[in-house]
């Protein structure tokens, strides 16, 4: 089989670089040098820098800090260990940095079993003292959405911060109004390997001098920046037609014995969790790979150790659910001929376990 027979269908792992940020990244290698350097070559790669910064903060619709950092997780990262507040708290369902990145000392706010956070667990939370609460927007394993809005009032009433991961929905939908907020290139056709921290109030956070503002040493990668800014100003994707695809989906999956997890929330057009009970995650893994399809079954930096999801673990659900369930996400270019060929393959696979 040819790499041009292959399905991609782990969209929400990563993505392809669009032509336009490929193009933009070509563009910016020309000025190569240092944008700290004071010199002609070092302020023409500067302006490429901040004109990708001026771009996401405008396509992003956010007017106030844009921190160029190696991704999402080093974006956490940066909030979790140097915000300037005491207290520390993270929903269960969160991508495995954010309880690294917290400590152990970080309360951790239930969810339900439709994977919306427990709100009188984040109410018992706050009462405790101002603290970071960080909740990310869209869930990477089920494509829940949380009510950030509506949380994000509640911890700002109670004299907190929050920080939300927004890797799976910058670009897709707008963003939460929160203190903090983490995204990457490389879920939305950006390249792999840069990221930003966009940061409301600069006092909140505790810099270290260097560059990006006093918040991050080393030195800054224009051409990554710029291949960033050109993925989010194409804004590749039919939220809408999206929708309908995974409707197809949905409802070939239930037609053919399959369960969707988090079915009744809330959920972004682009991530859909299916079990396909007696099944094992890491069989089903292996048959569609064989048949020239990648999915996954949960986060990339986990699934490959095929342990139990953490967030299907959180949400209560039960283990022939949990064990048997695999992740299916959107590119901008999905069309009907693929999940068509997905449910084709779901099909089989179910009826020869049976």
């Amino acid at each position: 089989m040819t790499a041009s027979n292959r399905l991609y269908l782990d969209h929400a792992a990563t993505t392809p670089v669009l032509p336009a940020a490929l193009a933009a990244i070509a563009q910016a290698l020309e000025t190569w040098a240092n944008p700290s350097s004071p010199h002609a070559e070092g302020r023409a790669a500067r302006s490429t820098l901040e004109k990708a910064r001026q771009d996401i903060a405008e396509a992003l619709d956010w007017r106030h800090d844009v921190i160029f950092t190696s991704g999402a997780s080093e974006a956490v990262e940066i909030v979790a260990k140097r915000a300037r507040i005491s207290g520390r708290a993270h929903g269960a369902t969160e991508h495995a940095i954010v309880p690294h990145a917290m400590g152990p000392g970080s309360k951790v706010l239930r969810v339900r079993q439709d994977g919306l956070i427990d709100e009188a667990s984040l109410d018992t939370a706050l009462t405790a003292g101002p603290a970071l609460v960080a909740i990310q927007q869209v869930n990477n394993e089920t494509g829940v959405i949380q009510p950030l809005d509506r949380i994000a009032a509640r911890v700002r009433d109670a004299g907190s911060l929050l920080l939300a991961d927004c890797a799976q929905s910058a670009g897709k939908m707008p963003l939460p109004d929160a203190d903090f907020i983490a995204a990457c290139a490389h879920k939305l056709g950006g390249p792999p390997g840069v990221g930003v921290l966009l940061v409301k109030d600069s006092s909140t956070l505790e810099p270290v001098g260097g560059q990006e503002r006093g918040n991050r040493r080393g030195t800054q990668d224009a051409p990554s920046a710029a291949g960033f800014a050109a993925a989010l100003t194409a804004q590749p994707y039919d939220m809408d037609r999206l929708t309908a695809l995974r409707s197809r989906v949905e409802t070939g999956i239930v037609d053919a014995g399959g369960v969707i997890v988090a079915g009744e929330s809330p959920r972004i057009a682009t991530i859909g969790s299916y079990a396909m009970p007696g099944v094992a995650s890491s069989s089903q893994l292996v048959q569609f790979d064989l048949a020239g399809i990648a999915v996954s079954a949960g986060s990339a930096c986990s699934s490959g150790s095929m342990k139990p999801s953490v967030v299907l673990e959180a949400m209560g659900l039960p283990a022939e659910i949990a064990s048997c369930f695999v992740r299916v996400s959107f590119g901008a270019d999905t069309g009907e001929a693929d999940v068509d060929r997905f449910l084709g393959e779901w099909r089989r696979i179910h009826d020869r376990a049976s």
